[in-house]
């Protein structure tokens, strides 16, 4: 299937990255002398560094969103100056994801429709290229500005086939949903890859099954239900379940990180609520 014409007027780019904001801004130099009137929508650059899993999950729950047509660049790659090919990914809705062939971009244009695939030669882009350590600067967003002012993916290099990732899955094993944590938020939360979905209906609590330990937590819908302080189980804006504490750290709580497998045991298990605080605050 052909992609989608990409939409024309004012070209909206996305950058997310693990490289913090300073060396963000060279890449958005470099953008906004090359597409003066871009819109240039920063989705993340504290992002955990090195942390391509975590960072594919990310990028594709904020990316869905964005409209067709859409250029995103993600910046997260410890291969950068190795053997990793520089890519570009057209989708099926007209909108285009550059960065490293390393899995981080497979999950979004996966969940968008991947139709085909360039590698970016740095010959075809102007002569910016600096030393090897940041191509975000020196390939990716010179490879984007080209794209956003009307070159095609073609245009950038030979056409390959993407390295393909999925994100863990979890499973179903008896009455129980093995699963594991894919991203600690800012707020210290465990977003896990256990659908909200799996939840039967009228659960208050929850054992679960981590580190080697089970505990039996409260399930609320809010955090200002769990109440301030309590370790708990809600469902994540991702649309997964989510340990979490009110107020508080529950990856400090619990020791555990993207990465750390979980399990959920989802039996009929009940108790009564355990109050709420008075705060409306998120935290």
């Amino acid at each position: 299937m052909a992609p989608r014409a990409r939409p024309r007027g004012r070209p909206l780019v996305t950058l997310a990255s693990d490289l913090g904001a300073a060396y963000a801004a060279q890449m958005k130099a470099i953008l906004l002398r090359s597409v003066p009137p871009a819109r240039i929508v920063d989705l993340a650059h504290d992002l955990p560094a090195h942390a391509v899993a975590e960072a594919a999950f990310v990028v594709r729950a904020m990316g869905v969103g964005f409209p067709p047509g859409t250029v995103h660049v993600v910046v997260v790659d410890p291969g950068v100056g190795g053997v990793r090919a520089p890519i570009v990914i057209t989708c099926r809705d007209g909108s285009v994801l550059v960065g490293p062939d390393n899995g981080v971009l497979y999950p979004l244009a996966e969940a968008l429709g991947v139709v085909r695939t360039h590698r970016i030669d740095p010959h075809h882009l102007p002569p910016s290229r600096i030393g090897t350590t940041f191509d975000g600067r020196d390939v990716f967003a010179p490879a984007a500005a080209a794209l956003a002012t009307g070159s095609s993916p073609a245009s950038l290099g030979r056409a390959i086939e993407p390295t393909p990732y999925r994100l863990p899955r979890p499973k179903v094993n008896g009455r129980a949903a093995v699963g594991v944590v894919l991203h600690v938020d800012r707020f210290g939360d465990l977003i896990t890859n256990v659908p909200s979905a799996w939840l039967p209906a009228g659960t208050t609590a929850l054992t679960v099954r981590l580190r080697g330990r089970a505990r039996t937590l409260p399930v609320g819908t809010s955090y200002e239900q769990l109440g301030r302080g309590t370790l708990g189980v809600v469902p994540s804006s991702f649309g997964t379940l989510e340990l979490s504490v009110a107020h508080g750290r529950a990856a400090v709580r619990l020791r555990a990180g993207a990465g750390t497998e979980l399990r959920f045991e989802l039996g009929p298990t009940r108790r009564r609520s355990t109050g709420t605080v008075k705060s409306a605050r998120r935290r």
